[in-house]
């Protein structure tokens, strides 16, 4: 829920946004004819090697250096991930509420857990975390490695303490031979789960959207509504989303407060709770917009049920309160706008990798 390295690459995706867009500013130059078409850059990290889909900024990878991938790690962590037994009643497991088949999210307005318990924060994708050093909507986890282990040990999430987890995994004929070939001695721990599930997540990524195919060259792979709706997006006196939802992975990385849920009685305070700050009260991070319609309902509490809601949202400015982030404000968007700047957003969901579902030992 939020709820031996890259060649080492501990640089965090916000480096790579000024290089990558105004979005809409002309295209990579045509790949020459005898090309196949343009193709997405490589990624190394350990023994694992892939081509990441057409968009993505292989600079902008974050794998911290402790934990190199490697293919037998990413695939204990797909394992991993799917198992409902890492959960106190073997019932929710990471794809419960991060399920492939929603865009790794769960189309819920907030997340369910244990014992049918309701969570109070939307679930965000695992989409593209690639990309990412901090984790959850308030940036509380320093990493994915950290972020794999706390819905385990959250009472509404998998409600589980890290070491009956282990002894959970340790019953299980074939996890202790995968975990010794993995790791390359034996013993099931927290940290080599973490470690595992991390490793699978970052193969998680989706590119190769009609946007950039529309940027390597390929003139007709947007439409003409979307194509306005990127210039109405990228034009600071008009949409101005680029300024929060900027470079590649449509993120700045960082943390905003748009009003919403202020108004409820018990409002979460998002960042504020982490860095205690009140610049930060009410502020959450900005989410990557690849394959945004895949990852409906939205905001940190789902309170937003269409990209429309959303747009509208926007187009209001936000919902007042006293830590308003100051990008926002009324847009006061004709019918026909908004409709571009949906076609754009719809133009941002491409090919996503990590799909596969594992046989479980």
């Amino acid at each position: 829920m939020d709820n031996h390295g890259v060649r080492a690459l501990p640089v965090r995706a916000v480096l790579a946004l000024a290089a990558s867009i105004a979005v809409g500013c002309g295209g990579a130059a045509q790949k020459p004819a005898a090309q196949a078409g343009p193709q997405g850059e490589t990624l190394t990290s350990g023994d694992y090697t892939t081509v990441l889909p057409l968009g993505l900024q292989v600079a902008a990878a974050y794998i911290p250096e402790t934990n190199p991938m490697s293919l037998k790690k990413i695939e204990l962590g797909r394992k991993l991930y799917f198992d409902a037994r890492l959960s106190r009643d073997k019932s929710v497991s990471c794809a419960t509420c991060h399920d492939p088949d929603k865009g790794f999210s769960d189309a819920r307005a907030t997340s369910t857990g244990v014992g049918s318990q309701s969570g109070n924060r939307n679930s965000p994708t695992v989409i593209n975390r690639l990309f990412s050093k901090e984790q959850f909507w308030d940036g509380r986890a320093a990493d994915l490695e950290e972020q794999a282990l706390g819905p385990v040990q959250n009472p509404i999430e998998m409600g589980h303490t890290l070491p009956a987890m282990v002894s959970s995994l340790e019953g299980i004929s074939g996890y202790a031979a995968e975990f010794e070939a993995t790791f390359g001695s034996p013993g099931i721990t927290a940290d080599r789960v973490a470690q595992a599930i991390a490793s699978y997540e970052r193969t998680v990524v989706a590119g190769n959207a009609p946007f950039d195919r529309h940027q390597a060259g390929e003139t007709t792979a947007m439409s003409e509504s979307a194509v306005r709706g990127m210039a109405l997006f990228n034009d600071a006196q008009r949409g101005n989303c680029v300024t929060c939802h900027a470079g590649f992975n449509f993120t700045d990385e960082s943390y905003h407060n748009l009003g919403v849920g202020m108004d409820k009685p018990f409002s979460d305070t998002g960042r504020f709770t982490v860095t205690k700050d009140e610049v930060d009260r009410g502020a959450f991070r900005t989410p990557t917009l690849r394959n945004i319609t895949q990852t409906a309902p939205y905001m940190h509490d789902g309170s937003e049920a269409t990209l429309q809601d959303v747009i509208a949202l926007y187009d209001r400015g936000g919902k007042p309160n006293p830590n308003l982030s100051k990008e926002i404000r009324p847009l006061k968007l004709g019918d026909q706008d908004k409709a571009d700047l949906l076609a754009f957003l719809e133009a941002l969901t491409g090919e996503v990798r990590g799909k596969e579902k594992p046989t479980l030992p």
